[in-house]
């Protein structure tokens, strides 16, 4: 008689801790871990996991699956690389609370400041809600194939309170903050796991202008923080100017001296400071000598990834008046425009004129930092690999290369520009940052700019590159690469119910065969609501996933069980 509802056997367990491997058995009953070790009694269900890895679920805190919520109970394209617990509402957008006339201004704000297409979320949003207690209501009646958690967003919050006020960044009267302090309570109240805020000048509205919350005074901050500190929980999530994050650590900081709550922010080498992240990094461990532990960094894996195509949000094209006839034409017709070499010569002739910007100009001019990207992804390129070093090895211009790169696979190829993350063409930065005791992996922004970057797949690449691949440089033990991402992330926002294969812990499970794991290859798929597009990326070598004690997915396909749900607050570990 079988006495467990499924035994995982014999595989290579990587407990999220950061102890060593070791070979062993789980069992799982309910929606609980109960043996972890040598499992002598049978399961319902067993899983062979003979040279395979067994790891904790992947906690992934910094996604935007607030639309795609309402109508995707998978999260692609997290769930198909071993996530399964996702946080949203970073960065200060999200679609709670809302009167309804304002729906269409949030649904500009993440079309704007996270590149989802409007249109896809304008037909996918069923709206339910007003209030953001109801918001989590409406996402409590669904089933997902991950367990979600969400946090209440600066600019619905701005916009609800001071309405046009706050769009256009009129500072706060004193009643406003208060106001905005009680329903940042009332979010609390209802399940919500932090505050998030846009801080950024690379956030702005269609119109160019700062998303709300981006020119909030210190009192309007720490005016709703003390909701958090009132509550005793939930995260401040800051998204702030690069540049600036130096100037603004003094307020965060105090913050996080004031309230007791978990204070954290970006950390990322950018090109025009690229010592910044180590000064950052330096006043983490002046904190950290204080004793303030409850302020960290947030970063990425790998260089925050542009990729650039015809189908794509940018390319180095996209301002070329020579180019502008083809660009609205359907894929097909321009690219059979594109394959004419009177209009190659027309389009790499000419010259970037149209108006992007410092950091629009800065993108799609920068040849030195494109990368082709080949039949086989590389985010690690060398220099010598850059559309500039080719150009020069073989007498063209980097617009010619730029060009014909991307006419590789039928028009599909794409290149890759290395956004944050690789001022100095290798991965000096992230890997000190990586290794830092105060900082936490995110940013992979899953379900966000989907017509420019494709970094959702962020945990299988950790896995690939820093534990199994990486030749330019020195690798980490499997044991981190995992606690990283599982333990560590859970923990930053108070779950500590999961991420680690223990006894008594949520039986969130992923079985891996770490050997053959790979990508699969970046696409352009046009899968959103009302056909929207959005860049895609899956994995091949997940053997299972379990959520809850539930197969979610086996064999890089899900199952079709749903025992996801909404996370409200904080999850205490288990009783010893």
């Amino acid at each position: 008689m079988a006495e467990h509802d499924l035994v995982i056997r014999g595989g290579t367990i990587v407990d999220g801790t950061g102890t060593d491997p070791f070979t062993g058995d789980i069992a799982i009953d309910g929606n609980k871990i109960s043996e972890v070790g040598k499992v002598t009694g049978k399961g319902k269900r067993e899983i062979d996991a003979k040279g395979l890895m067994v790891t904790p679920g992947f906690v992934d805190i910094h996604t935007h699956y607030d639309a795609q919520a309402t109508w995707d109970p998978y999260l692609t394209p997290s769930s198909q690389h071993g996530v399964t617990t996702v946080v949203m509402g970073n960065c200060g957008v999200g679609f709670a609370p809302v009167k309804p006339e304002s729906r269409d201004e949030l649904i500009d704000l993440m079309e704007a400041v996270e590149d989802i297409p409007g249109a896809a979320m304008h037909e996918g949003i069923k709206w339910e809600w007003e209030s953001f207690p109801e918001y989590m209501d409406a996402l409590d009646k669904r089933s997902y194939a991950v367990d979600i958690g969400a946090q209440m967003p600066h600019c619905s919050l701005r916009v609800y309170v001071m309405g046009q006020r706050g769009i256009d960044n009129e500072p706060a009267t004193p009643e406003d903050i208060a106001k905005m302090r009680d329903l940042t309570y009332e979010s609390l109240k209802a399940g919500a796991l932090g505050f998030s805020t846009s801080r950024t000048d690379l956030h702005n509205t269609l119109q160019g202008d700062p998303v709300p919350g981006t020119l909030a005074a210190t009192d309007e901050l720490f005016g709703i923080a003390d909701a958090l500190k009132a509550y005793g929980g939930g995260v401040f999530q800051i998204a702030a100017t690069h540049r600036e994050m130096e100037k603004e650590f003094d307020w965060m900081l105090k913050m996080a001296k004031d309230t007791g709550r978990m204070v954290t922010f970006q950390i990322q080498q950018i090109d025009e400071a690229p010592d910044l992240y180590q000064k950052m990094l330096d006043h983490l461990d002046e904190a950290r000598a204080e004793g303030v532990t409850n302020i960290r960094g947030q970063h990425s894996g790998r260089p925050v990834g542009l990729l650039m195509g015809w189908q794509t949000s940018v390319h180095p094209f996209i301002g070329f008046p020579e180019y502008r006839p083809y660009a609205e034409m359907p894929f097909k017709e321009r690219l059979e425009k594109l394959k004419d070499p009177a209009v190659r010569a027309e389009i790499t002739g000419g010259k970037n004129v149209d108006k992007l910007g410092d950091f629009g100009t800065f993108i799609t001019t920068s040849f030195h930092k494109m990368y082709p990207m080949g039949e086989k992804e590389n985010y690690e390129p060398a220099p010598e690999d850059s559309i500039a070093a080719i150009a020069e090895r073989e007498g063209k211009t980097p617009a010619e290369v730029a060009y014909d790169a991307m006419m590789l696979n039928d028009g599909q190829a794409m290149l890759y520009f290395p956004l944050f993350g690789y001022s100095t063409n290798d991965y000096t930065a992230i890997e000190a940052t990586l290794r830092h005791p105060q900082t936490g992996l995110s940013l992979a922004d899953g379900g966000a700019h989907v017509g420019a970057i494709c970094d959702g797949g962020t945990p299988t690449f950790m896995l690939t590159h820093w534990a199994r691949d990486r030749s330019r440089g020195a690798k980490m033990p499997i044991q981190d690469i995992i606690r990283i991402q599982t333990k560590d992330t859970a923990e930053q926002y108070g779950l500590y119910d999961r991420g680690v294969l223990k006894p008594g812990m949520k039986a969130d499970v992923n079985v891996i065969d770490f050997e053959n794991l790979t990508f699969t290859h970046p696409e352009m798929r046009f899968d959103l609501p009302a056909g929207g597009r959005r860049l895609w990326q899956g994995a091949k070598g997940y053997r299972a996933t379990i959520l809850s004690g539930v197969v979610v997915s086996e064999n890089d396909e899900p199952t079709g069980n749903l025992p996801g749900h909404l996370i409200r607050g904080e999850q205490a570990a288990p009783a010893a």
